[in-house]
């Protein structure tokens, strides 16, 4: 589960932090007897997972029901039961989760953060200036074939496709194919709301031509936002709510990963066949 979840390499770094901690070794001289050795298994894997996911950041590939059955295979290993509740130990352990998650951004607040954010927001000034030559790839990778075709587009790639279906469907030439366009983690309504979008003017709404439109979002990702809102009573419009149950910015790259995604691409198909 490590590999799959590309965790595997955070582990061993998280384990030895964990272990040599002050808080951990607290808990482990307060744990006397059984029910309190329990707990504190409980405790030092979910300390473990935190510190694991701290490290690897954006970089984890992992659900919610992967983080609690990881912990739950760490606990059993450790002798206890996941489902307890925690406790004493809880309590020390979860300052040093804390400690290893929520201080190091504290401590380095500017480097991370830029650094972090960096990467997405470079990726959305260069479309923003350079963003034709991308649309224009597009046009040509969906035209190439007949059709029907169903178009899936995460983050940016969201924002582009919403740009060109938009785009060429206000100049009177819609992009043939596409019955169902679906966006995941978009931020193409947001920018819409800003003025920014190249392929709508501020204010408009979807042209006649533009595809039905799937909008899939997790309310945990800050780089996702609703669609019906922003475009209301248009019936091609609909919001579906999904939950990999990660924190921002794990969420951002789970949708994958998450059973609601395809289980609502999977209805918006079949009420277009």
């Amino acid at each position: 589960m490590l590999h799959d979840t590309d965790l595997a390499r955070h582990y061993p770094p998280a384990l030895e932090t964990t272990l040599a901690s002050d808080e951990a070794n607290r808990a482990a001289v307060q744990a006397l007897d059984e029910p309190a050795a329990r707990e504190l298994a409980v405790a030092v894997a979910r300390a473990l997972m935190a510190g694991a996911l701290a490290r690897a950041g954006a970089d984890a590939e992992c659900t919610g029901a992967e983080r609690d059955r990881m912990v739950e295979v760490i606990t059993a290993r450790l002798g206890g039961d996941a489902r307890m509740p925690g406790g004493r130990a809880a309590a020390l352990l979860g300052k040093l989760a804390l400690r290893v998650t929520t201080q190091p951004a504290l401590n380095l607040w500017r480097g991370p953060i830029t650094g972090g954010a960096t990467p997405f927001l470079g990726d959305i000034l260069r479309y923003q200036a350079r963003g034709q030559a991308l649309r224009d790839h597009l046009h040509r990778a969906i035209t190439a074939d007949d059709g029907p075709t169903v178009l899936i587009g995460h983050s940016l790639g969201g924002v582009a496709l919403v740009d060109l279906l938009a785009q060429s469907a206000a100049c009177g030439a819609p992009v043939r194919g596409p019955l169902l366009l679906v966006t995941v983690g978009s931020q193409a309504p947001f920018l819409h709301e800003l003025g920014a979008l190249a392929g709508l003017d501020p204010d408009d709404s979807l042209p006649d031509g533009f595809p039905r439109w799937l909008n899939v979002y997790d309310r945990q990702d800050m780089l996702a936002f609703l669609a019906e809102p922003v475009f209301p009573g248009d019936a091609r419009v609909t919001d579906h709510e999904v939950s990999s149950r990660q924190p921002f910015p794990l969420c951002h790259s789970a949708y994958w990963k998450t059973g609601g995604v395809y289980d609502g691409i999977a209805r918006a198909v079949a009420e277009i066949e």
